[in-house]
């Protein structure tokens, strides 16, 4: 079952629920757009991967596409391994893909790419027409203490963290799955960069920055969703999807399901960063099962 909630900044009507009969990723996965939903075809898609691993993670997702895709390697990571992480150098780089591909397109992230997304949207506005941000909407100090903490403990060790990480990945993923994820390589000394850096940046504060749509995007066993509501009620223009029976890395273990959300996303943004609406600009609260 697939729950979608929506939220319009200055709502001024009240909220309404809707029920439908299937869930919007089946559709998108085993039926063709219906008239009124056809995709631009032209928007293309810039990918960013989690934490330690690469642009490579994005592959078979990538090919299920029906759209142009990058997916970018952030400093620190896959072919950037020597580089300092920063996220300004982060955000500059996906804003440099973006450029590439045209200058305007969907950005969509999983985990750290989630975050680095919400950062680039909030600080290129004009260059993100829509942001899927997917295991990102945990910000509490709770948290951050956490895994503040084992990425110090990654950073000490990381030939032996980058050992578990191949191990966890290939457990928790189908094989060619997780082949794709290893295949730019596993970088744990970076991970105490890239928490310092991500614990200091206002990831609500980029959200209520951003006035293009979003998509956040957890699954629903996934410990990253909890402060989900919180990163909703930032956005201007917010939808939130939960995955059942989806954990934090098994998101990526149906790449068909995360391209027809993808796809299902870009379809609703223009080029400029303007959601379509059918709805009219009240405010609204949408739960589909």
């Amino acid at each position: 079952m697939l729950k979608i909630s929506c939220c319009l900044r200055g709502a001024t009507r009240p909220p309404y629920n809707a029920t439908v009969r299937c869930g919007l990723l089946r559709q998108q996965r085993n039926a063709p757009l219906r008239r009124g939903e056809e995709t631009d075809m032209t928007l293309p898609v810039v990918l960013i991967h989690g934490i330690r691993v690469s642009g490579t993670m994005w592959d078979p997702v990538i090919s299920q596409l029906n759209r142009p895709a990058i997916a970018v390697d952030l400093p620190g990571h896959g072919t950037r391994r020597a580089e300092r992480f920063t996220m300004d150098a982060a955000t500059r780089t996906v804003a440099a893909a973006i450029d590439r591909v045209g200058g305007s397109a969907l950005v969509a992230g999983l985990s750290l790419g989630g975050y680095v997304g919400i950062a680039t949207a909030g600080r290129f506005p004009r260059r993100v027409a829509g942001l899927v941000a997917i295991g990102c909407t945990a910000s509490s100090a709770g948290t951050a203490r956490v895994y503040r903490a084992a990425a110090a403990l990654a950073g000490r060790f990381p030939e032996y963290a980058n050992r578990l990480s191949a191990y966890g990945f290939r457990r928790a993923l189908p094989k060619p799955v997780a082949d794709a994820v290893l295949a730019g390589g596993v970088a744990c000394e970076v991970m105490p960069e890239v928490v310092a850096a991500l614990t200091a940046h206002d990831h609500l504060g980029a959200l209520a920055a951003y006035p293009g749509p979003v998509w956040l995007v957890n699954g629903s066993r996934d410990p990253f969703r909890s402060d989900e509501q919180a990163f909703l009620a930032a956005c201007h223009n917010g939808r939130l999807i939960r995955l059942p029976r989806t954990g934090h890395v098994t998101t990526l273990a149906d790449p068909a399901r995360l391209a027809g959300l993808l796809e299902h996303a870009a379809s609703r943004t223009s080029p400029v960063g303007l959601a379509r609406s059918q709805h009219g600009s009240g405010g609204r609260h949408l739960a589909l099962k």
